[in-house]
């Protein structure tokens, strides 16, 4: 009992000295977002509500980890953001049931279907902070089946102060977010796959479909980072530092498309790369064809014992079968002339 007491209370001093670290990763495992979409599809499909529920999983220095999920009752009114409800003894039961499921599962934030932030969100998180031992992390998952790129974003809110002498606020900061799974959750994630993919589909339609997918959501950010960049030149927003000089990055790692030789090399590259996919199709479909041929001539008999076999009696050998009796009378015929013929040889002689 002392020593179960002394580790419990060093992991809670840990967590206490650790409380002031932000978290600066959220990895997002696959069976958290099976959960929450199955969660939305139960409560809020066709409707405008969104759901709310518990993130549980593990933290390391600043990464976080979810690995598991549980909804959560949630109502707020649509007309009035200020009335909300969230049943947080339901929250604190479930919780301590998952607790004695799996020990190493702590209670690192809470999940929204989004797709925005809302003004509940801020009061949601100081409700958290009850039940974490850091700062909850929000994820928003957007559960919308036309969603192009990765439907999870993270935030976790801050201290900001936005001029001299005001008020302190809590503001919500972006978190860098990635979805990763282990190696059996892979597994079954393909499993699952398997009736969502069209085998018909080749692998060459499936790779132009990804790469029209990947230009979708390129246009997509562009779009967003124009917008922001009218919005600042314009007063309507405060620019960020970071956020300027994270695209001037982006620009000086663009290639000088001024340089013919640069132009010239990349033109090369890519008629050599699709030259290489276009003979390999050609292949792949030579290929199929000569087994299909292979097919046909090792199997050309199959067909005609099994009809055999099942009493079947086929049309084509009947054609032939009456065609026997003339053949035979022609044979006569022709034995009849022969005979005619020596006999009309002994006469002569």
């Amino acid at each position: 009992l002392t020593l179960f007491a002394a580790t419990r209370y060093e992991k809670t001093m840990s967590g206490m000295e650790n409380n002031g670290s932000s978290a600066t990763e959220v990895v997002i495992h696959p069976l958290v977002l099976l959960s929450v979409a199955d969660h939305y599809n139960r409560e809020a499909k066709d409707t405008r509500k969104r759901v709310v529920g518990v993130l549980l999983g593990s933290r390391t220095k600043n990464r976080v980890d979810i690995t598991n999920s549980f909804a959560v009752p949630f109502e707020e009114d649509l007309s009035n953001p200020t009335v909300w409800f969230l049943d947080h003894n339901f929250l604190e039961s479930m919780f301590w049931m998952f607790k004695k499921v799996n020990t190493n599962e702590e209670m690192m934030g809470f999940y929204s279907s989004g797709p925005k932030i809302k003004e509940n969100d801020l009061k949601i998180s100081a409700l958290f902070k009850r039940f974490c031992t850091h700062e909850p992390v929000f994820t928003i998952i957007d559960v919308r089946p036309g969603v192009v790129g990765i439907p999870t974003t993270a935030y976790e809110a801050v201290d900001q102060v936005e001029a001299e002498g005001k008020e302190i606020q809590r503001v919500f900061k972006h978190i860098s977010c990635a979805i990763e799974a282990d190696e059996a959750e892979a597994v079954g994630v393909e499993h699952l796959l398997r009736d969502i993919n069209d085998p018909s589909t080749g692998t060459l339609a499936l790779q132009i479909q990804q790469k029209v997918n990947g230009l979708k959501g390129l246009l997509a950010r562009l779009t967003e980072i124009n917008a922001y960049l009218d919005k600042v030149t314009s007063g309507k927003m405060p620019i960020n530092n970071q956020i300027t000089y994270n695209l001037q990055n982006i620009f000086n790692l663009l290639p000088n498309l001024n340089v013919d030789e640069l132009v010239k090399s990349m033109f090369i590259k890519t008629n050599d790369m699709h030259l290489v996919m276009y003979v390999s199709s050609l292949v792949r479909a030579i290929l199929a064809l000569h087994g299909l041929l292979v097919n046909k001539i090792k199997y050309r008999d199959v067909d005609a014992v099994l009809d055999r076999d099942a009493g079947i009696v086929a049309t084509a050998p009947a054609a032939s079968a009456n065609a026997a009796p003339a053949s035979s009378a022609e044979a006569e015929a022709g034995a009849g002339d022969a005979t005619g013929d020596s006999k009309d040889a002994k006469g002569a002689k």
